[in-house]
């Protein structure tokens, strides 16, 4: 498995650990009232936070464990790249527009900024799933 295999791995656990840890954490605190009066800011800037530190320091574990090539990339390891991203930028370009909407409809705060978040963990899901399956089938399509 290469090293951006891996490190598409180590994207789709954090996205999925993070955003499972904030949607348990507001959902726990619903009281009496309606969920978007949850206090949510918080706990989001923490767990977006986190997941970036826990995505930097698995890199750098899995660099220090891969030896002098951990970091090694040729064009298909770049084509795959630059491809899947685009992937998975397609899917905040939708949830940016949703978030357009929501706010145009002068929705809660709260509904927006979920929005917003859910965009960035599905394009963070949709981007790696698309890099692992490059890298298991043997590239992307060329047309």
């Amino acid at each position: 498995m290469s090293f951006a295999e891996k490190r598409a791995w180590v994207m789709i656990v954090v996205s999925v650990g993070a955003y499972t840890i904030y949607v348990a954490t507001v959902l726990s605190r619903i009281g009496d009232g309606p969920l978007a009066d949850v206090a949510y800011a918080g706990t989001l800037l923490w767990t977006i936070g986190g997941a970036i530190v826990a995505a930097i320091v698995a890199n750098i574990v899995m660099a220090v464990a891969g030896g002098h090539c951990a970091e090694r990339a040729d064009e298909r390891d770049r084509e795959i790249d630059q491809v899947s991203e685009r992937i998975g930028q397609s899917i905040v370009v939708i949830g940016m527009i949703a978030a357009l909407v929501m706010a145009i409809a002068e929705l809660r705060h709260f509904w927006i900024a979920n929005a917003v978040y859910l965009a960035f963990v599905l394009s963070s899901l949709l981007s790696s799933f698309a890099k692992i399956a490059a890298y298991r089938k043997g590239g992307f399509q060329t047309w």
